[in-house]
């Protein structure tokens, strides 16, 4: 918080009474206030813009330093609208690393995968990481965890109670990800939280993917402000019509900006200021191949849409879809010093980053060491599992020797599942599955201690023909997720993440092939961004010599537990039908032979 002191110090420095820090000069300025393009300078003393002038020369002493913008456009930094920053794998630190000198300096998050595993005390280690770090976290307290229908297994749930204490709070801006289905059935912590958000004035974040007309009017009437999840422009027009800031989405596997982007193509003009972009879903290697908020501003012109408006739905429409454009989102005197050197608004390469009045990228070259700071044990990963059998993952059924029909879950893309039935052998009490017909088995341990829950099912559209894949990085809830073909090897698969306390693992022939270890939480690691881009690569490339054919295994993988991907899921309760808001049963009919 701001004190009187600091305050009046500002106000002295905006009067042009106490020197600049530092002035950027001969620039041209992206007003996306007002869509100009126009010289000017802008004057930056501790951490915040004081002055936006061509004439800068009050504002200028002995101490201050001079960094020349000549041939440069002055752009805001960047702002993710929606972010699970842990799918990234890595902690904070390294995601800054990663993402700041693509000129992303805030991100919106609701750090709910930490919270699934750490509780709310346990947030504020991660909140201690991130006050220095040159990226700010725009927190929102997850609606009420865990997020699934029917509730799952996490180490912490999320009350009303908690929204009741943290949204009158400073470091709270809202409710995040408030999914339609709560509202839909009047969930009554899910309603408890909303009336506290409205009454801190706090906004209230939605996530209602396909939803239209009476369903859509029923979610609004929740007092949702903004929504991420459009699988269509008609989808998208309809929620900016009512009134929806709506966010475009394009993560590592949910690709929604070259479809969603037509609404402000060819639908109607005005939508463009009540959209923006989020990334949600990340991978590290994504990031370093492509970029980050600036790949999504390049990807939005090249389908059309004018450089300035799109540096807008990057910048100043997130900002005020979130009610934090008093602090970000435009270069302004009071705003915060986030501010980007491009080479031009059309082709947006960012050469140098300012955040916080910091500067750590200049003419492409770092300038901050970014450090991981010392972990606590009560950060470490630890998942609270007996070493596990070959035996534990077979599908038993009281049936000894026949047929049996089942309902796999089957992924027809990265955020699209549906039924599949197949006919399997049973031999000796277990379902056999078979890889020619390209079906899995799927488990989901409890890692938490709290029930040991291991639930059992079938997937198909992965075409695994031989080994295990396994991953303890799982949103919402990440628990122990293992699929594959070998028992044997799936319970290698789950001993090994068990071992070192979380991470991903492929394992085929009794052999270990790939493992990315994730200490922290069991969901991320202080890995350089290189070298974790890096192990993800190995994952890939060695569940792909598994026969699998999906573009990225282990994300798809991580995914199966989120139950709000239509229609099926697996979570440590069970196999979840989720238009149906119940659990389903995969054996459908067994015959003896």
């Amino acid at each position: 918080m701001t004190t009187i002191s600091e305050l009046e110090n500002y106000l002295d420095a905006g009067g042009a009474k106490i020197p600049a820090d530092l002035v950027i000069e001969n620039g041209t300025l992206v007003n996306v206030n007002t869509s100009e393009y126009y010289p000017s300078n802008v004057a930056i003393y501790h951490g915040r813009i004081v002055a936006v002038d061509q004439d800068l020369t009050a504002y200028i002493g002995p101490k201050t330093r001079h960094l020349n913008a000549q041939g440069k456009y002055l752009v805001p930094g960047l702002i993710d609208g929606h972010l699970h920053v842990e799918c990234s794998k890595l902690s904070l630190t390294r995601f800054a690393q990663a993402v700041v000198p693509h000129g992303t300096t805030s991100i919106i998050s609701g750090l709910d995968e930490y919270i699934s595993v750490l509780g709310l005390d346990g947030l504020s280690e991660i909140f201690e990481e991130i006050e220095p770090l040159p990226l700010k976290v725009f927190w929102g307290l997850p609606y009420k965890t865990p997020y699934t229908i029917p509730e799952s297994t996490i180490a912490y749930n999320v009350t009303a109670a908690d929204h009741r204490k943290y949204q009158a709070q400073a470091n709270c801006y809202g409710v995040w990800e408030t999914v339609r289905e709560a509202i839909q059935i009047k969930d009554p912590d899910t309603l408890q939280a909303l009336l506290a958000a409205q009454a801190a004035h706090k906004p209230i974040w939605g996530c209602s993917p396909m939803a239209t007309g009476q369903d859509l009017n029923q979610f609004l009437m929740s007092g949702v402000r903004v929504d991420h999840e459009s699988y269509s422009p008609e989808e998208f027009l309809e929620k900016a019509r009512k009134g929806v800031h709506v966010v475009i989405r394009e993560s590592s596997v949910t690709k929604f900006l070259h479809e969603n982007i037509r609404a402000l193509t060819e639908g109607a003009p005005g939508v463009a200021r009540h959209a923006s972009f989020c990334t949600d879903d990340v991978t590290t290697s994504d990031l370093l191949d492509h970029g980050h908020l600036d790949h999504l501003v390049r990807l939005a012109i090249q389908e059309g849409v004018a450089p300035m408006t799109a540096i807008q739905m990057a910048t100043l429409n997130n900002a005020e879809a979130y009610q934090i454009d008093q602090q970000v989102g435009s270069i302004a005197p009071g705003k915060d010093a986030d501010i980007l050197l491009v080479d031009h608004p059309g082709s947006f390469n960012v050469e140098t980053v300012i955040s916080k009045g910091q500067i750590i990228q200049e003419k492409q070259e770092v300038k901050v060491a970014f450090q991981p700071p010392h972990r606590s044990p009560q950060l470490q990963g630890q998942l609270k599992l007996a070493p596990t059998s070959a035996e534990d993952f077979a599908y038993a059924v009281d049936l000894e020797e026949g047929q049996a029909t089942v309902a796999a879950i089957h992924s027809v893309g990265p955020f699209i599942r549906k039924r599949r039935e197949v006919q399997l052998t049973v031999t000796h009490g277990q379902v056999q599955v078979d890889p020619q017909k390209d079906v899995a088995l799927v488990s989901v341990l409890e890692r938490y201690g709290r029930n040991h829950n291991h639930a059992h099912g079938f997937i198909s559209g992965w075409n695994l023909q031989a080994g295990a894949i396994a991953t303890s990085a799982a949103p919402d809830d990440n628990n122990l997720v293992v699929a594959g073909v070998n028992l044997e090897d799936m319970a290698l698969a789950a001993n090994t993440l068990i071992e070192c306390g979380g991470g991903q693992v492929v394992v085929a022939q009794g052999q270990v092939q790939a493992l990315l270890p994730l200490p922290l939480a069991g969901i991320t690691s202080d890995l350089a961004p290189v070298e974790l881009a890096q192990k993800e690569q190995e994952l890939k490339a060695a569940a792909q010599k598994l026969g699998c054919q999906l573009p990225d295994p282990l994300f798809y993988l991580s995914f199966l537990p989120i139950t709000a991907i239509p229609d099926l899921a697996i979570t440590d309760g069970g196999n979840v039908d989720y238009p149906k808001l119940a659990y389903f049963d995969p054996i459908i009919n067994l015959n003896a032979n």
